[in-house]
């Protein structure tokens, strides 16, 4: 598997980029509009073809780039069919894999930070990655304040489906606003202050309720947007 993990740091959003080598086949999970000719860049570099956009949900602290690279490859863009968004190729759901030349991503409906939230794990038998979005980050998690977020369903979809996964699966998350860049799942499971260890959901329902966190500076702008997979209104 051909991999990249890719920064945009005024929302510090990472983009991945997973491609097959035999097909020459990608897929860029999470794209940020202001970062597409650096995507197309990247997989120019890599002689690959862009497939895929993949959203892992929709997001409201940045506008995604799916259309844009949309229109300069005709990529499909694939969103998780619970969003609802507007002009999606693909409406993604567990259980159906989707197929870059060899590799398959497999969805795994993850809601809590948002309804509509998917991680994608992908094993190409060197070890499984997973894909974490804002359900998992490095020694966190995402918000559950807005957009029919959860702290309960968050709780039991990172507990019963991410730490259910093997302990030596890379986690890489949505975000980082450390210069961290890939975890895995036995170190959060072990240490995540907030998810792991001995934590209760209880404890964890607290801990949320408390952040008091000010709202995304984009979200307004953003989450229109990303319901149409970033294209103009």
């Amino acid at each position: 598997m051909l991999f990249r993990q890719l920064f945009e740091p005024q929302s510090s959003t990472y983009t991945y980029l997973v491609g097959c080598a035999d097909s020459g086949e990608a897929a860029l999970i999470d794209p940020v509009l202001e970062t597409a000719e650096r995507d197309l860049a990247e997989l120019a570099g890599l002689g690959l073809s862009l497939r895929f956009t993949i959203e892992t949900h929709i997001h409201a602290d940045h506008v995604t780039g799916a259309s844009a690279l949309r229109d300069r490859t005709g990529c499909r863009c694939a969103v998780p069919a619970l969003s609802g968004a507007d002009r999606a190729d693909i409406a993604v759901t567990e259980g159906e894999a989707i197929r870059v030349g060899k590799l398959d991503i497999h969805p795994l409906h993850t809601p809590g930070h948002t309804d509509d939230h998917h991680c994608y794990f992908i094993d190409d038998g060197d070890g499984g990655r997973i894909f974490t979005g804002d359900a998992l980050l490095i020694d966190g998690c995402g918000r559950t304040d807005f957009q029919n977020g959860d702290s309960a369903a968050l709780y039991a979809s990172v507990r019963e489906k991410i730490f259910s996964l093997p302990p030596d699966t890379l986690v890489y998350p949505g975000h980082d606003y450390n210069s961290r860049h890939v975890s895995s799942v036995a170190q959060e499971r072990e240490r995540n202050p907030r998810l792991g260890g001995g934590r209760t959901v209880e404890e964890f329902i607290a801990i949320m309720a408390g952040l008091n966190l000010p709202p995304p500076k984009k979200i307004d702008i953003a989450v229109p947007a990303n319901r149409r997979c970033g294209a103009p209104d």
